[in-house]
């Protein structure tokens, strides 16, 4: 009896400790795996290092002298910062008058294009009309042609209808887009026919499938229209350029570029201007950041 007795506690003596080892070895496996993982962590973090460097470069020139950026040794930190560098920026340039330019073409190419490009997408997505073929592969061709190749007449046009040196000269050309179109065209093609069948068995017209139905599914590509038009007007440089001569009536990026000069260029006035000019897009930015990641990444755009 005595040895039966033995025999079971010898058995549960071994099993609590086996019992335990098996704790302790899934206990040290999650250390073990993240401790293996640490190079993933250096290797990002190099990568983002990498990729904010320009910026912090950036913001280095703008508190620095002209003859510290022009020095053939690089100065990684000046040693006086120059915060009067951003007060300079409103002496050469009439700053307030381009900012407000640059938010009008933003704000009014967006909407424009938000409109007219998606109802041009859901017309050749979702309509049947003569011609739409050949009217879309037209539409499409202009994504085939760059830009400056139909600068002289956009140019010609914008002369005949006296808009040089206006906000509706600088802003007519981009209220419509060919990609928008296609964009949008392509979102509406996604979407099932039977959600237009359901809308039309219940008395909608078609206008009213587009409207109630159709748009508020099409969100995400509708965000990144609006992403791209607003970085695409904020940065535009060459027809401004070519439209506007007059200092007060160019936006902020073509008024950055008469900064620079043949004989001499001061970097760190155009860096602070530069600053100055990126800050509300990287503020809006800040303020949308999940919004817009989770339209780029809905709409499968890259």
């Amino acid at each position: 009896m005595t040895g039966i007795i033995d025999a079971r506690g010898s058995r549960v003596v071994a099993a609590t400790k086996a019992a335990g080892r098996t704790r302790a070895t899934t206990a040290a496996r999650p250390g073990r795996r993240g401790g293996s993982h640490w190079w993933i962590h250096v290797v990002l973090g190099i990568g983002g290092f990498v990729m904010a460097f320009p910026f912090l470069w950036q913001i280095v020139m703008a508190l620095s002298t002209n003859a510290q950026v022009t020095s053939p040794t690089p100065t990684f930190w000046p040693g006086e910062l120059q915060w009067n560098n951003f007060a300079r920026v409103f002496e050469r340039l009439p700053f307030l008058d381009q900012l407000a330019t640059s938010i009008w073409v933003t704000l009014i190419r967006t909407l424009a294009q938000i409109v007219l490009c998606t109802l041009a997408g859901y017309a050749f997505a979702r309509m049947r009309f003569r011609g739409r073929a050949i009217i879309l592969g037209i539409v499409l061709s202009i994504l085939l042609v760059p830009s400056q190749v139909y600068l002289i007449s956009q140019y010609q046009i914008v002369q005949g209808l006296g808009w040089l040196d206006t906000l509706a000269g600088i802003v007519a050309p981009g209220l419509f887009s060919a990609f928008g179109t296609f964009l949008m065209r392509t979102a509406f093609l996604n979407m099932p026919a039977e959600l237009e069948e359901a809308a039309r068995m219940d008395g909608a017209n078609p206008f009213q499938t587009f409207w109630r139905i159709m748009l508020p599914l099409a969100r995400p590509s509708i965000s990144v229209l609006a992403i791209t038009t607003v970085l695409w007007s904020w940065n535009e440089l060459l027809w401004p350029l070519v439209v506007s001569t007059r200092a007060e009536d160019m936006p902020l990026a073509a008024g950055l570029a008469t900064l620079s000069s043949d004989r001499t260029i001061d970097y760190p006035l155009l860096m602070a201007a530069s600053l100055m000019a990126m800050a509300p897009v990287l503020v809006l930015f800040i303020v949308l950041q999940r919004r817009v990641i989770d339209g780029l990444a809905s709409s499968g755009l890259k």
